[in-house]
């Protein structure tokens, strides 16, 4: 069973909308519904609440009855935010009809209305399902705006060339008819049993090493990326272990997450379970030095005197001890986070030397993108191949990282569990 997050906006089409839900349901999926307020001037709430049992939800201030769960899910023991809990619980996002008007909105980034709210949360595929006159189609706002929600990784589906609502009107701008909206939903989700009975060891964040009892020796990694192999990972069927070392990102339900700060407590970590891995993706930046003493309590400055001198010790290279120990049909994935030029160099050179089957190179000297940010750019390199992935959300990137690893389950440089 899949979740479908259904999102209706306003438009004649609607009334598609509740034959998807009606179908999905029927293929054994779970359905919640968001309608815009103009939405339910075509199709009321109760028609949707009917067919899928769950309350539909039309503003952010109204409470949901479910907190957030699908049919047939549990209910939180708390009242999360509905735009948030809805989209984090669902396996896509559908947004079907989406009229020109909401789909402005959504190239706009605004969040004005639960629909927007919910999609600008959206860590799900988002698939946009345009539904419109003609004219306004084929307006160059709407087709810049579905120009750029294709950019940012959502999946546009094309509209249909016909009757319009309009009697005597003929043009494209029909939705997609029930079945193409359903089939487009589970395309979306076609890849997401790929990692079916495998476990995945996701590294993420920053170690920090003390240099006394309040400062420490540390790097700007906020473990999004981390975070985003682990949640791609967990939705397409694995089971997850995150060794996250000092991240404050939200939690997602289902992924096993084990607490560390320094090196040396990853490594740990990382030991223990490395053996019942068969993916290992080390995402976190873990420090190369350490002071060597780290001072008992807080340095007071006048202890220090003028000047604090730190000498620094190497740390254990984890991913390097792991590799050298793997068993056959196990996967290593490292990371290069480098600044400048020469940075593929460096990637491919990591590869051989530690013995990897791929690197993901990324270029932390780029405004926007990397340590604490939301989007990155990376070169994925292997033994025979190196895929560009341009920036994009660190969602799309860990999709693309998965991808390329899977791709090459066959092939020899890749040393993927069969």
């Amino acid at each position: 069973m899949a979740r479908l997050l259904l999102g209706v906006s306003g438009g004649i089409a609607a009334y598609k909308a509740i034959e998807l839900a009606r179908l999905a349901i029927k293929a054994g999926h779970a359905v919640r519904v968001i309608q815009t307020e103009a939405s339910t001037r075509f199709v009321g709430t109760a028609t949707f609440a009917g067919i899928t049992g769950a309350p539909v939800l039309v503003t952010e201030w109204e409470p949901d009855p479910l907190r957030g769960a699908f049919p047939g899910d549990p209910a939180p023991a708390h009242a999360p935010l509905s735009h948030l809990e809805l989209v984090e619980r669902a396996d896509a996002f559908l947004i079907a009809p989406a009229s020109a008007n909401t789909i402005a909105k959504l190239a706009g980034g605004h969040a004005d209305n639960l629909l927007t709210a919910a999609a600008l949360a959206c860590r799900r595929p988002l698939i946009v399902a345009p539904a419109m006159n003609g004219a306004m189609y084929e307006h160059r706002a709407t087709q810049e705006n579905l120009a750029r929600l294709r950019e940012r990784g959502a999946r546009v589906l094309e509209p249909g060339t016909g009757s319009l609502a309009s009697l005597g009107e003929y043009g494209t701008g029909r939705l997609p008819e029930p079945p193409e909206l359903l089939a487009a939903f589970e395309d979306a989700l076609g890849s997401r049993h790929d990692l079916d009975g495998l476990n995945v060891l996701v590294t993420a964040g920053g170690t920090r090493e003390p240099i006394d009892s309040v400062r420490f020796v540390g790097n700007r990694s906020s473990g999004r990326m981390g975070f985003a192999v682990a949640e791609e990972a967990a939705r397409r069927g694995a089971g997850v272990t995150v060794v996250a070392a000092n991240v404050s990102l939200p939690r997602q339900a289902g992924i096993d997450y084990v607490d560390v700060q320094t090196a040396a407590e990853l490594a740990a970590a990382c030991d223990e379970r490395f053996d019942r891995s068969d993916l290992l993706v080390m995402a976190a930046a873990v420090a190369d030095f350490r002071p060597e003493v780290p001072h008992e309590g807080k340095l007071k400055k006048d202890q220090a005197g003028a000047e604090l001198e730190l000498r620094l010790v190497r740390t254990t290279d984890v991913l390097a001890t792991l590799s050298a120990r793997r068993r056959p049909g196990q996967t290593l994935v490292g990371f290069a986070a480098e600044h400048g030029e020469g940075a593929l160099e460096y990637g491919r050179a990591k590869l051989a030397r530690k013995d990897l089957d791929a690197v993901v190179v990324n270029d932390i000297g780029e405004a926007g993108i990397g340590f604490d940010a939301p989007d990155n750019e990376v070169t994925i390199v292997t033994a025979s191949a190196e895929v560009h992935v341009p920036r994009t959300s660190k969602a799309e990137v860990a999709t693309a990282i998965l991808d390329a690893v899977l791709s090459r389950r066959s092939s020899s440089d890749m040393k993927v569990p069969r």
